[in-house]
């Protein structure tokens, strides 16, 4: 919910500033009508005046500013009083922070003013506004109207009569039938409602009209404004977020005093909980809604343990819908990203870990001489995702730490082709003459492999990745070393007449040699046609049946391509199988609704 801190006397433990005070220079003299007799009318006339003497030095005679806003229930007879003979005198409460005001309330020793003025200040200073003004005749003394005649008006006469000729109260109230407010949060709210300063400018005296003694004294002696209390109710300001506050700066008085630093509540933070905390800033701030209570938390980011602050990007929030707005701020732990969700140029992500661990990102572990600088990203040493290295021309291997197979010479730029049939010495490229020294099992194009059908199925997460002992097929990074003859898409007859088992639009991730066989990793995002073996939109392995002696899968399969595969199936190991007779072309929308059209209606 939506919180509110408590009301109190804002004037407490803070000393008013006034442009006067009496006995400033020197001790004066001054006379008043004691309150007895000014309070009891059934005592006529004012009675017999009493004279004394001020000295702002002397504790036993002085009549401060700070008396104004000491304690009234135990210093009830203690007040303020302004030099003698002086028309206008202003009075100044100035507070350290924003505060909501709700009402005001002065009591006057000396008769109330004819006329005055009740301003606030939102700039500490800067500028003022009025609150209210105050007169015995508002039209005459300010052009206004009257609010005991119009309801709303800046002018009152209410508290200007000089009777009482003490006590008598001056009252603001912040808040009225007139200029109610929903919701205390709202713009509307803050612009009448907060403050950084309060001044009371006490335009005109007046006497009081009793009639007494006061011929025996000098007139000028009862010349002066003097208030018992100025009592200021109001809470810190804390836009719905916070229902309890602290000491704004770590100096003055605490005791009974309002303090300004909001304790903040609903992942906000600052001194008025005007901004979200530095890890909660996945959607716009607001303030809490007074009307409806909702508290309108801030939202954390997801930077995933990885960032000690965020920011909100507007951009962001739009592009997403205005879900998430949330920019982590200095990703630690080598990742980068809004979210801190990859990681940086140079480090690979850890499969293994969770992505909040702080070792999620692992070093690239590449081979100087055997990796390329020129990637498609500069900085990019290994691939981000897997930590496969990018190999120069004709080398291998997840480190790029050896030369693939058919070629030999690793050295600064790379490896070179064996000028051989098959295979040669990586060392020395002496060309292996016999069966026996061969590193791989050498099938034909278009050969089967003997063992493949006695293959384990069971596939896990590992064998998405690359281990030390397997080797990455030059085609992956080298294709323009590949020539492969490969089939084309000829007339419905010719497509039906194969009899595909499946047909499917696949990115290729990667693919391994297995010694025995190929294998290559696909992401299947869409399924045309399936046979017995059952087919998912998911990463799952298919098998080229032959492979040349370059290293090269045939048909040709570039990682991070999308294709279109028709091939045939192995049923009882559940495995899909690509050869020189299956139909495999990079995707085309046009061509994929072509080969859906044959097999809706063409193939009977």
């Amino acid at each position: 919910r939506s919180c509110n801190p408590p009301v109190g006397n804002l004037a407490t433990g803070r000393t008013p500033a006034t442009l006067t005070t009496c006995g400033q220079n020197s001790t004066e003299l001054y006379c008043f009508y004691p309150d007895q007799n000014l309070l009891h009318p059934a005592a006529r006339g004012c009675g017999q005046p009493r004279c004394t003497k001020c000295n702002a030095n002397q504790p036993d005679n002085s009549h401060l500013p700070a008396d104004m806003t000491d304690d009234f229930f135990a210093n009830p007879i203690s007040w303020w009083q302004s030099a003698q003979g002086v028309h206008r005198e202003e009075i100044r409460l100035d507070f350290e922070t924003e505060f909501y005001l709700t009402h005001v309330i002065a009591v006057f020793k000396s008769p109330r003013p004819a006329a005055m003025v009740l301003e606030r200040s939102q700039d500490y200073g800067q500028t003022w506004r009025p609150y209210k003004y105050f007169s015995a005749n508002c039209t005459a003394t300010f052009g206004l109207q009257d609010d005991l005649t119009e309801e709303g008006s800046m002018c009152t006469s209410r508290y200007s009569d000089a009777v009482p000729c003490t006590r008598g109260e001056v009252i603001y109230r912040a808040l009225t039938p007139a200029n109610r407010i929903e919701d205390p949060y709202s713009p509307e709210a803050q612009d009448l409602l907060k403050l950084t300063n309060l001044r009371l400018l006490l335009l005109k005296r007046q006497e009081c009209p009793c009639r007494g003694s006061a011929l025996l004294e000098k007139p000028q002696r009862f010349a002066h404004y003097a208030i018992y209390d100025l009592i200021v109710r109001g809470s810190c300001f804390c836009n719905g977020h916070a229902e309890e506050c602290q000491l704004a700066n770590s100096t003055g008085d605490t005791e009974n005093v309002v303090h300004g630093k909001c304790m903040c509540r609903h992942n906000t933070a600052g001194d008025h909980c005007e901004k979200c905390a530095p890890l909660y800033n996945d959607q716009p701030w607001k303030p809490g809604d007074g009307k409806t209570g909702a508290p309108n938390e801030c939202r954390k980011c997801r930077c995933h343990n990885h960032a000690e602050s965020c920011h909100f990007d507007l951009s962001v929030w739009l592009a997403s819908g205005k879900r998430s707005g949330g920019v982590c701020d200095s990703c630690k732990h080598n990742t980068e990203g809004h979210r801190c969700q990859r990681c940086k140029p140079g480090y690979y992500r850890d499969r293994s870990k969770p992505l909040s661990s702080a070792e999620v990102c692992k070093p690239c572990s590449c081979q100087p001489m055997g990796s390329a600088n020129a990637t498609f990203s500069r900085s990019w040493r290994c691939h981000p995702k897997t930590g496969f290295c990018y190999c120069k021309p004709g080398v291998a291997g997840p480190h790029c730490d050896r030369c693939l197979m058919g070629y030999w010479g690793f050295g600064e730029n790379g490896c070179r082709p064996c000028d051989c049939a098959r295979d040669c010495d990586q060392h020395t490229g002496n060309c292996f003459n016999g069966y026996d020294n061969e590193p791989f099992f050498n099938i034909p194009i278009g050969g089967r492999i003997p063992d493949l059908e006695q293959m384990s199925t069971n596939e896990s997460e590992d064998e998405w990745k690359w281990n030390d002992h397997e080797q990455g097929f030059s085609a992956l990074r080298h294709p323009e070393k590949c020539v492969c003859k490969e089939r084309v898409l000829g007339s419905v007859t010719d497509f039906c007449q194969m009899k595909y088992a499946y047909v499917i639009k696949a990115r290729i991730l990667s693919a391994h040699d297995k010694g025995t066989h190929a294998e290559v990793v696909v992401k299947v995002k869409k399924v045309l046609k399936s046979g017995k073996v059952k087919i998912a939109r998911s990463n799952r392995s298919i098998y080229p049946e032959s492979w040349t002696n370059r290293g090269c899968t045939c048909p040709i399969l570039n990682p991070g391509t999308d294709y279109l595969i028709a091939g045939q199936e192995d049923s009882r190991t559940s495995k899909l199988l690509v050869n020189m007779n299956s139909l495999v072309k990079p995707w085309k929308a046009h061509l994929g609704k072509q080969v859906a059209d044959i097999l809706r209606t063409g193939c009977k």
